[in-house]
């Protein structure tokens, strides 16, 4: 079951209340960390990983945009943020994403009640998931393995696929 997405997360305890808070994670995090701040590590035109492309419809091998970010509670690294979206609706339902800068998408996707979310996925990665191996070059002490979770928002039929992963810090905030 490498490769397998689940729709509940095999973990207890706090972390499970993180992984599974409805909403959005950033407010959350907001809420318990008075000098949160978004680090945008980059937002270019790149190619999806394997499982990623089908769900955004991008063929593999084509571009997407991809935009990673880290959620900071002060200095501490609680979030590595990964999105992905066809490039051409840039110019369309997605449009907000060219000027959102170094602000969290969360003021983009709840402020909107056109976007729909799809239900949560979650998954324990380590080094031979990709999205582990981006996170570990911006943060090299990761554990061998971390928790992540996704869903697809859709705003006029358009999805875009956001990934979270859970880094250690974020246990020192409460859920």
């Amino acid at each position: 079951m490498p490769h397998t997405w689940l729709a509940k997360p095999t973990v207890g305890g706090a972390l499970h209340a993180w992984l599974t808070a409805p909403g959005s994670l950033s407010w959350r995090i907001q809420a318990r960390c008075p000098a949160f701040s978004v680090r945008r590590l980059r937002q270019e035109q790149a190619r999806p990983h394997v499982d990623e492309a089908g769900i955004v419809g991008v063929a593999p091998g084509r571009h997407a945009l991809v935009r990673e970010v880290i959620l900071r509670c002060g200095e501490m690294p609680v979030i590595f943020a990964h999105s992905v979206t066809r490039a051409r609706h840039l110019k369309g339902p997605w449009r907000s994403l060219q000027g959102l800068g170094s602000r969290p998408l969360a003021t983009m996707l709840y402020d909107d009640p056109r976007i729909l979310r799809r239900p949560l996925a979650f998954r324990k990665l380590n080094a031979r998931h990709p999205l582990f191996r981006r996170a570990a070059q911006v943060l090299p002490d990761l554990p061998a393995e971390i928790w992540a979770r996704r869903s697809v928002f859709l705003f006029r039929g358009a999805p875009l696929l956001v990934t979270e992963l859970f880094l250690p810090a974020i246990m020192r905030l409460k859920p």
